[in-house]
């Protein structure tokens, strides 16, 4: 079962998510928190596998809260993904530099909301479907000076390939395709640059590969 927790201030969205996800014979919603403190303390109590959260909360707000979540090393199979209400939402781009591993607007449909959870489980998530590399190309923009790091010295040629192709928004198919190898070979080099790096999941691949330099604003396409 994948154990979810639902974080947002407003009850009527934690009650409309809570009824899409308990319907489903692989998912279950461990807890729901109405703000940031709350979420966190629930999060340490709960070990949920995802958590749902609303970037505007009161007390503490989600991005803070997705802050102190992803950097406690006792708490480092959760995966957060952060709700929105607009898909630019400037606070995304924080968000994914904070740890959480991918955005999903609010008014998401249900399939997509259900498959992004079972996705971000695996590290497969990233942003949602439409917008990642529009908002990718909005985040590089806004990302600091590249910074020179030894850590990309660890990874073979392709696999820097493979990571700057993931730094543009392409998906393992796509990145299968552009490279004529099967997606499972894509999904390996992607993993193992993932862990030469120490990188949570995909977003934070995209990240690195951004502050690192290895990919820079325009490049997509």
């Amino acid at each position: 079962m994948i154990r979810v927790l639902l974080a947002d201030d407003q009850s009527l969205v934690r009650a409309g998510f809570r009824a899409l996800l308990d319907a489903q014979p692989d998912v279950e919603v461990a807890g729901e928190a109405a703000d940031g403190d709350e979420a966190v303390d629930r999060v340490r109590a709960l070990r949920p596998d995802v958590v749902l959260m609303d970037i505007r909360m009161p007390r503490l707000d989600g991005l803070e809260a997705t802050r102190r979540i992803t950097e406690d090393p006792d708490l480092g199979g959760v995966r957060v993904v952060m709700l929105t209400t607009f898909e630019l939402d400037e606070y995304v781009f924080e968000a994914i530099r904070a740890g959480a591993s991918g955005f999903l607007v609010k008014d998401t449909e249900p399939e997509e909301l259900l498959r992004a959870v079972r996705a971000v489980v695996h590290g497969d998530a990233l942003l949602s479907p439409g917008v990642t590399r529009r908002l990718i190309e909005e985040f590089a923009a806004r990302s600091k000076a590249p910074a020179a790091t030894a850590a990309l010295g660890a990874l073979t040629e392709r696999e820097r390939e493979v990571m700057a192709l993931v730094g543009i928004g392409l998906s393992n198919e796509e990145i299968a395709r552009r490279l004529v190898v099967s997606p499972l070979t894509a999904k390996t080099h992607v993993s193992r640059a993932m862990v030469k790096l120490g990188a949570r999941d995909r977003a934070q691949l995209v990240v690195l590969a951004y502050e690192s330099g290895l990919v820079r604003p325009g490049w997509l396409g």
